[in-house]
């Protein structure tokens, strides 16, 4: 199997009050992740916030790093990790994506799943999941496997300790520009 393409993970750390609670159990730099097609970050997605001003109004959201959330933190630092993946594998990732965005408006952000990870037991519920469950999930139904842990138990920080991905970036999110 020859690895033809790349795909990118994102993980910020805005710097919001849910990203510090967070933060304060998982001593992580960053906790939140979103995947990516392209190096420019353009075609860019995750579960968070589905407006800018509301963090209670979780789903599934295309994010931009120009607008929306993070235009309202512009000190997000991030880190920015590349996947070498086949062709066949970008085309799985992106017929599961399509789902979820055919029926973006159904998917809640897993809150649950959080706190179930701080007791190290999953809790899915159909149609919810929390951003690197879906980062993880995107993966793992592409026939991607990183870890040997369900998608519900994968944090941000197991992206950063995984040997299969190569590290781009890191720094501020509105430094970051792409070399093609």
């Amino acid at each position: 199997m020859t690895a033809d393409r790349s795909i990118y993970i994102l993980l910020t750390n805005t710097g919001t009050l849910f990203t510090k609670v967070i933060q304060s159990y998982t001593r992580a730099p960053y906790n939140h992740a979103s995947i990516s097609f392209n190096r420019e970050l353009s075609e860019l997605y995750s579960f968070g916030r589905k407006h800018p001003n509301n963090p209670l109004n979780g789903g599934f959201v295309k994010e931009d790093i120009q607008t929306g959330t993070y235009s309202k933190y512009p000190n997000t630092t991030c880190v920015i990790y590349e996947l070498q993946v086949t062709d066949r594998e970008v085309e799985k990732m992106k017929r599961v994506l399509q789902i979820f965005i055919r029926s973006r408006q159904k998917y809640m952000y897993n809150l649950l799943g959080v706190i179930g990870i701080t007791l190290k037991e999953p809790v899915e519920f159909s149609n919810s999941y929390f951003c690197s469950q879906f980062v993880a999930e995107i993966l793992q139904r592409s026939g991607i496997k990183l870890w040997n842990k369900l998608p519900a138990l994968v944090t941000p920080d197991d992206f950063r300790q995984s040997e299969r991905l190569k590290l781009v970036y890191e720094g501020k999110l509105s430094d970051y520009k792409p070399v093609t």
